[in-house]
C-alpha cells in the first residue's frame, strides 16, 4: 500500500511535466497573427570576416517574435558548393535560413553574386518557392545586388519581394576607397564621387526588380564622422539612387549611438524591431 501511495504523487508529477512540455511545444509551433502566413522564404548573408553567428541575433529574434519556427542554415564551400542543413516542412511559413561563407574573406562581388545565386537556386530545387526576401549585412549587400546585377533577366529565379540592406558600403569603406564627410549626395542621392564598384553598380538604374520593397538600415555614432566607423553614411545612402526609382518602393532607417557601429548593427535590438516589421508585420 505505501508503494502506491508513493507512486500516485509522482505518476501525477510525470503527467502534468508531460503536458506543461506538450503545452510549451505547442506554443513554440505557433506563428502570431500580427505577421503574414507566407511560404516565401527569408535567406541572410552576412559580411566580411563574419559567419551565420552574425545573423542568430535577428533570426533568434523573428522567432521569439512569433514570426516563425523554422530556421536552417546553408553553407558555402570555398569552390561555391552549397549544403543545405537542416530541412523546411512543405507547410513551414515564413522559414529563415541563414547563409555560411566558408571563405568570408573573399572581395570579389561577382563570385559573392554567383555563391548567392548557387544558394537561391539550391534551395530553389527543395522548396519551389516563387518569391524570395533577401538581407544583407555589410559584404552580404554587395553580394545580394551583384546576384540581381549578374542575373537579369533570368526568369527562371524567384522574384525578390523584400530587401533589407544593413551597413552597406555601396560606395566605398572608410580607409580604403572612402573618408568620413569626403563624399556628398543630391537629393537624389546621387554621390559626387564614385568608386569602381558603384560605377558597376549603376546598372541597376535600369534593371533593378520592380516588385521589390527595400529597406536600408545604416549607422551613425554621432561623433561627427557621419558614419557608423567603417562605412560612412554617404556611402550607405547612395543605395538610393540605384534603385529608388524602380524599386516598388524605398526606405531609410538611421539607427544612433555606441550600438549603431558597423559590427553592433546586427546585435542591435532596435534593428530587429525594424526589420520584422518591414518584412513581416501585417
Amino acid at each position: 500500500m505505501k508503494s502506491k501511495k508513493i507512486l500516485f504523487p509522482i505518476t501525477i508529477i510525470i503527467l502534468l511535466m508531460t503536458l506543461g512540455f506538450f503545452t510549451q511545444s505547442c506554443q513554440a509551433k505557433t506563428i502570431s497573427k500580427k505577421y503574414v502566413q507566407e511560404s516565401i522564404p527569408t535567406i541572410f548573408f552576412h559580411g566580411y570576416g563574419s559567419s551565420y553567428r552574425a545573423e542568430t541575433q535577428m533570426t533568434g529574434a523573428a522567432k521569439e517574435a512569433g514570426v516563425t519556427n523554422k530556421i536552417i542554415r546553408v553553407n558555402v564551400s570555398p569552390n561555391g558548393y552549397v549544403k543545405i542543413i537542416g530541412s523546411i516542412p512543405k507547410k513551414a511559413k515564413n522559414p529563415i535560413i541563414e547563409v555560411n561563407y566558408d571563405n568570408n574573406k573573399m572581395t570579389n562581388y561577382h563570385t559573392a553574386g554567383l555563391w548567392a545565386k548557387n544558394v537561391i537556386t539550391t534551395l530553389q530545387k527543395d522548396y519551389k518557392f516563387k518569391k524570395v526576401n533577401l538581407v544583407g549585412h555589410s559584404m552580404g549587400n554587395m553580394a545580394i545586388n551583384y546576384y540581381i546585377l549578374d542575373n537579369y533577366p533570368n526568369k527562371n529565379l524567384p522574384k525578390i519581394n523584400k530587401v533589407v540592406d544593413i551597413a552597406g558600403h555601396f560606395n566605398g569603406i572608410i580607409g580604403e576607397d572612402d573618408e568620413p564627410n569626403r563624399v556628398t549626395l543630391n537629393k537624389a542621392g546621387k554621390p559626387d564621387q564614385m568608386d569602381q564598384y558603384y560605377q558597376e553598380l549603376l546598372k541597376l538604374r535600369k534593371i533593378y526588380p520592380t516588385n521589390t520593397k527595400v529597406l536600408n538600415i545604416y549607422g551613425d555614432l554621432n561623433d561627427g564622422t557621419h558614419s557608423d566607423g567603417a562605412v560612412t553614411n554617404s556611402s550607405s545612402k547612395s543605395l538610393k539612387y540605384l534603385v529608388s526609382k524602380r524599386a516598388k518602393s524605398y526606405e531609410e532607417k538611421k539607427i544612433v549611438g555606441k550600438m549603431a557601429q558597423h559590427s553592433k548593427l546586427h546585435e542591435n535590438k532596435q534593428v530587429d524591431k525594424i526589420l520584422i516589421k518591414f518584412l513581416w508585420e501585417k
